[in-house]
């Protein structure tokens, strides 16, 4: 183990980590991103071919986007886990790290000799990391999973999207949540092997993490009987919630959380005090129950008002409301931070981490490098002869 010392200040807070990962695709990439991110020393286990993400696409000036987002920072070596001397390079590198993560087939590294469960008894200290489909063991546990049948078994596109036609979220969300849950667990088992020397051993899955996000849907279909219904451009549990029409065709969002900003929105944005004390509309529960005709009320007036006038009323009443961007709007917006990762033949600006903290201005340029295939191999196996 490298470790690190508890108490002593460093530029960031993983600095002296080693993480060793045989990762390929999206969440397992994505989970030694954010480790690289907080300064660990992130070793990229890949095939000869390289990870297979970098073949998605070509998008991002002749990259794959998906590699170009999840693989800054990070050293890369090709190993054929079947060779004996590569097996045993790679024993030596776990040997030496902090943190080992996998995302192979169940039951893959086991068999190569590089299953967590003999490891830690191997190395006490080490935090392993196993990312699946759907865990371990169970009737699942053999099946492939990729984002979008996940989306599927996890129940996500039923309650999502317009009614009509089922659709896949347009982001890869169950791979994207799946990563960033390893990385929590990850960083809170550093924590305590920093305080005791303790490893851990971690299983997180495609398929658990989309169902935690499921909880509430579930809960509706348990208690209640049943799931919420799609809904597109707004909320099953919430009304007025959703989007609406100016007289200049722009669509607008906005979100009544409470019977206050219900009154709010009546008096201030829709001159209509006496909807708010209409009871089909005085309480959220009456306004859902009577969702249509609260809709059509609100409707009616953003139908008459432009969306630059709509946006003083609501700017001034303090309401929460949005636009319904396209992509182009996305890179566009005046809100929007991004950083810059480089590459053999230039650059590629990026949208920047969600979360920010004083380290991220202390990294060197590496850290927002990407690896050509098996860059730092022949260092690597130097420096582990």
């Amino acid at each position: 183990m490298q470790g690190y010392v508890a108490g002593v200040s460093s530029a960031k807070p993983l600095d002296g980590v080693l993480v060793v990962s045989i990762e390929q695709a999206v969440a397992a990439p994505l989970t030694s991103c954010r480790l690289a991110d907080a300064g660990a020393r992130v070793i990229k286990i890949e095939r000869a071919e390289g990870d297979f993400s970098r073949g998605y696409d070509a998008a991002a000036d002749g990259l794959s986007s998906y590699f170009a987002w999840l693989n800054r920072g990070k050293e890369s070596i090709v190993l054929d886990l079947k060779d004996s001397e590569d097996q045993a390079l790679l024993g030596r590198m776990i040997e030496r790290a902090d943190v080992y993560i996998q995302n192979l087939a169940v039951g893959a590294a086991q068999r190569l000799g590089f299953g967590s469960e003999s490891l830690r008894k191997q190395y006490p200290g080490l935090v392993t990391c196993d990312i699946s489909g759907y865990g371990p063991t169970g009737p699942y546990a053999q099946m492939k999973a990729y984002d979008l049948l996940v989306q599927a078994e996890s129940g996500l596109v039923s309650v999502s999207g317009a009614p009509g036609p089922l659709g896949r979220v347009g982001v890869s969300v169950a791979d994207i949540a799946t990563g960033e849950a390893a990385a929590r667990a990850i960083s809170q088992a550093l924590v305590r092997q920093a305080r005791t020397g303790e490893g851990a051993n971690i299983e997180v899955s495609l398929f658990s993490t989309m169902a935690e996000w499921m909880t509430v849907p579930l809960l509706h279909h348990d208690y209640l009987g049943q799931g919420p219904e799609r809904v597109g451009l707004a909320h099953p549990s919430i009304a007025p919630y959703g989007g609406f029409t100016t007289a200049d065709g722009t669509i607008l969002l906005i979100a009544v959380q409470s019977d206050r900003e219900w009154r709010t929105l009546c008096e201030e944005v829709l001159d209509r005090p006496d909807l708010s004390h209409d009871p089909r509309f005085a309480t959220n529960k009456a306004r859902v129950i009577n969702r249509t005709e609260t809709d059509d009320a609100v409707a009616e007036v953003f139908g008459r008002l432009s969306t630059d006038e709509l946006h003083g009323k609501l700017t001034d009443s303090r309401m929460a409301f949005g636009a319904v961007n396209d992509v182009a709007g996305l890179s566009s917006h005046p809100q929007l931070n991004r950083i810059t990762v480089t590459h053999p033949n230039g650059t590629i600006d990026i949208p920047a981490p969600a979360t920010t903290a004083d380290w991220d201005e202390t990294g060197d340029a590496a850290a927002h490098s990407l690896p050509a295939i098996n860059q730092h191999g022949p260092q690597i196996r130097a420096e582990f002869a």
